[in-house]
C-alpha cells in the first residue's frame, strides 16, 4: 500500500516538473537565437560604418590633392619665382584649408597674363599720347597743319616764304627748299667771289720804261 502511494507521488512530481524544464529549455533557445541575431546586426552596422569611413577618407585625399594642385597652378600663373612657387605649394600641402586661406591673402594680386595686358595697354596709351599733338599753352588737341591753336590762338607754325610749307617755330632753315641756309638772300647758296685778275709788265717797243698792264 505504501509503495503504491510513493509511486503516485513520484509520478505527480515528475508531471509538475516537466513544464518548468520545457519552459527553461525554450527560454534558453530563445536567448541563444536572439544573441545570434544581435551579432549579425552588429556586423552589418560595422561594415556600413567602415564603408562610409572609406568613402570619406577617399574624399579627403582627393580634396587635399585638388587644393595642392590648384595652389601650384595658381601661383605659377602669378609669378615666375621658383622659390615662391614651392613655398606656396608646401603651405597648402601642410596646412590644407588654413594654408590655402593664408595663400589667398598673400598671393600676387594680378596674374602674369593680366600684367602683360596692362603693359600693352599702357604702351598703347603712351604711343597715342606721343603721336597726338597738343597746344603747348592750353594742351588743346591740334592737327599737324594748324598754324595757330584754335582754342587759345597760340602760334604753332609759320609758312616758308619760298615754298609755303609749314615750318616749326624753332626751325631756322626750311628742310623742303633750303630757305634760310644762306646769309645774303636767305636761301640761296653763298655767292662766289670774282676771281682776281692777274697783272703783268709790258715792255714798249721804243725801249721806254715798262708799264704795269692788267
Amino acid at each position: 500500500m505504501s509503495s503504491v502511494i510513493l509511486h503516485g507521488l513520484h509520478t505527480a512530481i515528475q508531471a509538475a516538473a516537466s513544464p518548468t524544464a520545457t519552459a527553461a529549455a525554450t527560454a534558453t533557445t530563445a536567448t541563444v537565437n536572439s544573441s545570434g541575431g544581435g551579432t549579425s546586426g552588429l556586423k552589418s552596422l560595422t561594415g556600413l560604418i567602415g564603408l562610409v569611413v572609406a568613402f570619406f577618407a577617399a574624399f579627403v585625399v582627393i580634396f587635399w590633392t585638388s587644393l595642392v594642385f590648384w595652389a601650384w597652378r595658381d601661383v605659377r600663373s602669378r609669378t615666375q619665382d621658383v622659390i615662391l612657387q614651392i613655398t606656396a605649394t608646401l603651405l597648402v600641402a601642410v596646412f590644407s584649408l588654413g594654408g590655402l586661406f593664408i595663400y589667398l591673402i598673400v598671393r600676387p594680386r594680378q596674374t602674369l597674363a593680366e600684367l602683360y595686358e596692362r603693359q600693352l595697354e599702357e604702351e598703347s596709351l603712351l604711343a597715342e599720347m606721343t603721336e597726338r599733338q597738343t597746344c603747348p599753352t592750353c594742351h588743346y588737341r591740334v592737327e599737324g597743319e594748324f598754324q595757330v591753336c584754335p582754342s587759345c590762338g597760340t602760334k604753332l607754325r609759320r609758312p616758308c616764304p619760298r615754298c609755303d610749307h609749314l615750318l616749326e617755330l624753332k626751325w631756322n632753315v626750311c628742310p623742303y627748299c633750303g630757305y634760310g641756309g644762306g646769309a645774303a638772300d636767305g636761301g640761296g647758296r653763298p655767292s662766289r667771289q670774282a676771281p682776281r685778275r692777274r697783272l703783268h709788265w709790258a715792255v714798249p717797243a721804243n725801249g721806254s720804261c715798262p708799264l704795269l698792264c692788267p
